[in-house]
């Protein structure tokens, strides 16, 4: 991480941390587009090959772009280090693979994005490694599933899409206890919204496709944390295996960032108004997002996080026929199952997100066939409200 800019806001620390000028003495970051590089001679090559000289290499695993934006999230996040990846789900993989092994046992929430169980159960499996399923929000459930072999907790908080809060803070003194690793996916809120290695974690994994990149160009994901376990064991893991983030995708995350901190704010601000619509319509059922004073994380989510988030999901009466009438009558708001974009997003988690889960799992983590997910854009609130009501009125 850099030290430059640490004592600097979250604002200014968007923009300006992790620049390191060329000799050109470009005002911009610029992009490296490179597989490799030249060295002055065979010993230089040595010994960056053998680690007794810190340079580039080879844009596997050193490039000056996907650096910048490295260290940039990394004082962000308030985290020693930080490795970019191909993905979020690349970052996700690369951190087990990195840090466990057959043999060891991972407790997760039950209510993350469905890909993510997918991975657990069908092919970390595998490689011997086991994984039970808790409630979010539940700690004695999280104490009840630790055995002596459980090296990590992992979460989503908020959760995906019902909008569960974590109490961070908490299963951080009991991953401390048992000696485990709390493992937290901040794609929902980004360090903008929550920071939580501040409030105990050990690692951040993010998918920048999201809110970082927050126009729905870029695939890519990262890891945060510390020297060792980020900056060298799975680091490690990613110089070898190569789930690499290429330096155009970093460039396009690095503009991100520089916004992050306004975007977040004005999805926060929609996203409440639109919950509180949606919890008086007549039409709809239920709706889940900690921002709203019923959500049962409420008093949690308004202390650990600076906001409630762009992400609002809401039941309707009728199962999916209903649900996929409103979706089919919306204009405006786009039928795609990404998130984080400034262009609102509507989803059917249980066909989408969820798909590949199986129905007992779904009805455990509240995932049913009358909820929808929205990733509130940042259009007029106003026209999203007009654009849902075509479908409500249907119902």
């Amino acid at each position: 991480m850099t030290d430059s800019y640490k004592n600097q806001g979250f604002a200014t620390r968007a923009v300006r941390a992790g620049q390191h000028r060329t000799n050109e003495n470009e005002h911009a970051e610029p992009m490296f587009l490179t597989s490799s590089y030249v060295f002055d001679n065979a010993q230089q090559a040595a010994a960056r090959f053998s680690g007794d000289e810190v340079g580039n290499i080879y844009s596997r695993f050193t490039n000056p772009t996907v650096r910048t934006f490295e260290e940039r999230l990394a004082s962000l996040e308030g985290g020693e280090a930080a490795v970019a990846t191909s993905s979020g789900m690349s970052a996700i993989l690369s951190t087990f693979m990195g840090l466990l092994s057959a043999g060891d046992h991972i407790v997760s929430s039950r209510s993350i994005f469905g890909t993510t169980r997918v991975l657990f159960d069908k092919y970390l499996s595998k490689f011997g490694l086991e994984t039970d399923y808790v409630s979010l929000t539940d700690l004695a459930s999280w104490q009840q599933a630790i055995k002596p072999n459980t090296k990590a907790l992992f979460l989503e908080t908020p959760s995906n899409p019902l909008n569960e809060v974590a109490d961070l803070a908490a299963l951080s003194a009991l991953a401390k206890a048992h000696d485990c690793l709390l493992i937290v996916d901040n794609c929902f809120c980004t360090p903008a919204l929550q920071q939580p290695l501040s409030l105990g974690a050990d690692i951040v994994v993010h998918s920048a496709t999201k809110y970082i990149d927050g126009q729905g160009r870029c695939i890519g994901g990262a890891v945060v944390g510390d020297t060792q376990r980020v900056g060298d064991d799975i680091y490690g893991f990613l110089r070898t295996a190569g789930p690499t983030m290429s330096p155009f995708n970093a460039w396009t995350f690095l503009k991100g960032l520089e916004t992050l901190d306004l975007r977040m704010k004005a999805h926060s601000v929609s996203a409440l108004i639109l919950a509180k619509w949606l919890e008086q319509h007549p039409k709809v059922k239920t709706v889940f997002y900690s921002g709203l004073e019923g959500h049962p994380q409420h008093e949690l989510a308004k202390k650990q996080q600076s906001a409630f988030g762009g992400i609002v999901a809401f039941e309707v009466e009728g199962g999916r026929e209903a649900a996929w009438k409103l979706i089919n009558a919306v204009e405006m708001l786009s039928i795609t199952a990404n998130l984080g974009d400034t262009k609102t997003t509507i989803t059917h988690p249980a066909t989408t997100t969820h798909a590949r889960v199986s129905p007992e799992a779904k009805v455990e983590s509240g995932i049913t066939e009358a909820m929808l997910r929205i990733s509130v854009g940042l259009e007029a609130i106003e026209d999203i409200q007009v654009d849902l009501q075509r479908g409500l009125d249907l119902l």
